[in-house]
């Protein structure tokens, strides 16, 4: 894990920790967004999670139904099941 990644993954468990609890879990997925957020970082790294994380985030608001919406796998995970038959 790069230092970017880690940066970014500590500032969502931070808010997991702190702001969360007062705030209380209004996420209208499933994962939450912040857990959403710490496993697309983890599986696609700084740029790309960012990216997943932000997307999601902005989907959750009150006209959108919801609903289970996991991490997408990384390419490199794809390449490495091969071929679907």
């Amino acid at each position: 894990m790069n230092p970017g990644t880690a940066v970014l993954k500590g500032a969502v468990i931070a808010y997991q920790w702190t702001l969360r609890p007062i705030l209380g879990c209004n996420c209208r997925f499933y994962p939450s967004c912040s857990s959403f957020a710490v496993e697309a970082l983890t599986e696609h790294g700084a740029i790309r999670g960012s990216w997943l994380s932000a997307r999601r985030v902005l989907r959750c608001n009150p006209w959108h139904p919801g609903g289970y919406d996991p991490v997408p796998p990384s390419l490199n995970r794809l390449a490495a099941r091969g071929p679907e038959t």
